[in-house]
């Protein structure tokens, strides 16, 4: 199967329309069979339920290829329960876990010749997404919904490596308590595009948010998950039922703890621990890991004295162990690569 025509190593991380797509529709209590589609364009009635009531969840993945010249995906179950869990919370119906994973496999093959070599530091991203179809206008579920996958050929989220970042503390809340923090649905990530903007028109990278019931615990980005490293070499995450169930950062635990020999922990974080830390990092689909040199909390810096100039030697290592996991260069735990071809 011969490659696209791509300069790999120079394409950034943006949309660009690859063959195919995946679409099934939700209609009279069930999904169709589904299809490849080479339409890359929605219609929608004026008064659907996406458009009207922000119903919609999404997923991010990615398909390799590995150093043997398999095509592969990492770990597509734990998206498909993922966007099941977002579903659910947003009253949508679920799309099968099964179906989910065999909608996957038909989009990576189909789109075989968008899936950059082994070596170009590029990847195809694949971005999963459901919404509500039909028109509604009272306050209520849609009846009506759409299931997509679209894929795209990304290079590295950071071009010549990852530099540390800042990042400030957020006077904004991401969610509320109790409400939707916790999945994967696209009205979160509506309400912190204002935050994002203003953040960046300060000079600052990223937004750190605290927990949104009493503004002393570490909980997210608007995009990504923390990861913080102990002077003694400890890993820890924040847990919180209003941050989403990182896959990455699943991932990265148990690579710390099987693979490094690290002890890691997922536990409640104050905000007053942050200046004791040696290590810090935003893990995510994306960039797996950026790591972070400061935070400013409201005109007060916090540095992390590993990582001002490039990544702490402990999140290199998580970094590099995941990294080799997924492009086949180190031996992976059972189920978490899934071959495509």
């Amino acid at each position: 199967m011969e490659k696209k025509n791509i300069d790999w190593s120079s394409i950034g991380f943006g949309y660009m329309p690859t063959d195919y797509r995946y679409v099934s529709n939700f209609k009279d209590g069930k999904w169709d069979e589904g299809t490849l589609s080479t339409d890359p364009n929605i219609v929608l009635n004026e008064c659907a339920g996406v458009l009207q009531y922000s119903q919609s969840v999404f997923e991010g993945l990615k398909a390799y290829t590995t150093e043997d010249g398999h095509i592969v995906t990492f770990r597509p179950d734990l998206n498909a329960e993922r966007i099941a869990a977002s579903a659910a919370r947003l009253e949508m119906p679920v799309f099968p876990k099964e179906r989910f994973i065999d909608a996957v496999n038909q989009v990576v093959k189909a789109n075989a010749a968008w899936v950059p070599p082994y070596g170009s530091g590029a990847t195809l991203y694949l971005r999963p997404y459901m919404f509500g179809s039909n028109a509604v206008i009272g306050v209520k579920p849609a009846d009506e919904y759409q299931f997509r996958i679209l894929t795209t050929p990304v290079g590295p989220y950071f071009k010549g490596g990852a530099k540390p970042i800042t990042i400030r503390v957020s006077d904004f809340d991401r969610a509320a308590p109790c409400g939707t923090g916790n999945i994967k649905a696209g009205l979160n990530y509506a309400m912190s595009l204002h935050a994002i903007v203003d953040a960046h028109k300060q000079g600052f990278d990223e937004n750190m948010y605290l927990d949104p019931k009493t503004r002393t615990k570490v909980e997210e980005t608007g995009g990504a998950n923390f990861i913080f490293v102990t002077k003694d070499g400890k890993v820890v995450t924040p847990k919180s039922d209003s941050i989403l169930p990182s896959i990455t950062r699943r991932s990265l635990i148990y690579v710390a703890k099987e693979y490094l020999g690290l002890e890691a922990e997922e536990r409640e974080i104050y905000f007053d621990e942050v200046k004791d830390f040696a290590e810090c990092g935003l893990c995510g689909t994306a960039a797996v890991i950026s790591p972070v040199g400061k935070i400013n909390d409201h005109g007060k810096e916090i540095c992390f004295p590993s990582g001002m100039e490039k990544m702490g030697p402990v999140i290199q290592k998580l970094y590099d162990t995941l990294t080799g996991i997924q492009m086949g260069r180190i031996e992976a735990p059972e189920g978490w690569i899934h071959v495509i071809e």
